[in-house]
C-alpha cells in the first residue's frame, strides 16, 4: 500500500523536520519545502495528498499558494501561521484552505488534524451509490461521486469543505442544521467557538451557487438557528 504524501511548506528548517519525524513515525511519506515557489511547484506535479502550508514564506505565501491550488485542484490545504487573529484566519479560510492552525502548535495536534482531513477527503472520494450520486435541484446540480457541482451546466470550483457544506445541507432539505452541527458533521472535530469557520464557508458558498447571496434562494438562514436548504 502506496503511503499518502503529505507537504510540509515553511521556511524555518527546524520546524520543517520536526514535522517530518512525526509524519514518518505515523507512516506518511514528508515531502518538505524551504519557500512557496517551490511547494507550487511540488504541488502542480502531483501526487501530493495534503498540503501544510505557512503563511509566511519566501517568493509565495503560504496564502498565494492555496489561492493558486484552489484554481484547478481540491487536496486537502491546512495553514499554519504565527498570526492568530480571527481577521487572519478568515482570510486563510476564505482562501480556500481547510484548516487553520496557530504557531506555535503541538505536533500531535497537527497530524490528527491531517489524519481528520485525509479521512473526509477519501470518504468523498469513495462514495459510490450510483443509484443516488445526483443531486438535482431546479438548476442546480451536485455530483457525490464526481465531486462536482454546476449551475445552469457551468462547473462550479467549490473548495472541499464548501462543497461538504452544500452535499449535507442538500441531502437533508429541510432540516435546519445549526453551525455546531455544521462543523462537527463537516469537520468531524467537536465544535469549539468555530462559529466564524462556518460563517465564512457558508458566505463563500453563497456566492458562489446564489445569483444573489444577500437574497439566498437555496440555502436559507433561520435566525438564532442556523441554515436549511430549501425544499
Amino acid at each position: 500500500m502506496d503511503k499518502e504524501r503529505i507537504l510540509v511548506a515553511d521556511d524555518d528548517k527546524e520546524i520543517r523536520e520536526l514535522i517530518k519525524i512525526y509524519l514518518t513515525s505515523e507512516g506518511f511519506e514528508p515531502v518538505l519545502a524551504k519557500d512557496g515557489l517551490e511547494a507550487l511547484e511540488i504541488i502542480n506535479k502531483g501526487n501530493i495528498d495534503l498540503a501544510v502550508l505557512d503563511v509566511m514564506m519566501p517568493k509565495l505565501t503560504g496564502i498565494d499558494i492555496c489561492m493558486e491550488v484552489r484554481k484547478d485542484n481540491n487536496i486537502p490545504i491546512i495553514i499554519v501561521s504565527a498570526k492568530s487573529q480571527d481577521s487572519d484566519k478568515i482570510l486563510g479560510l476564505t482562501t480556500g484552505a481547510d484548516d487553520y492552525l496557530t504557531k506555535p502548535f503541538n505536533p500531535l495536534e497537527l497530524i490528527a488534524r491531517i489524519k481528520s482531513q485525509l479521512r473526509r477527503y477519501k470518504k468523498l472520494n469513495d462514495m459510490g451509490d450510483s443509484s443516488a450520486s445526483v443531486i438535482s435541484v431546479e438548476n442546480l446540480v451536485i455530483d457525490k461521486n464526481s465531486h462536482e457541482v454546476s449551475l445552469d451546466g457551468r462547473i462550479l470550483k467549490l473548495t472541499p469543505r464548501e462543497f461538504d457544506i452544500l452535499l449535507l445541507l442538500a441531502q437533508n432539505r429541510g432540516i435546519v442544521f445549526s453551525t455546531e452541527k455544521i462543523y462537527e458533521q463537516v469537520w468531524q472535530e467537536e465544535y469549539f467557538d468555530s462559529k466564524n469557520t462556518v460563517v465564512v464557508h457558508m458566505r463563500k458558498l453563497r456566492e458562489k451557487i446564489e445569483e444573489d447571496p444577500r437574497n439566498p434562494v437555496f440555502i436559507k438562514t433561520v435566525w438564532g438557528v442556523g441554515y436549511k436548504f430549501e425544499k
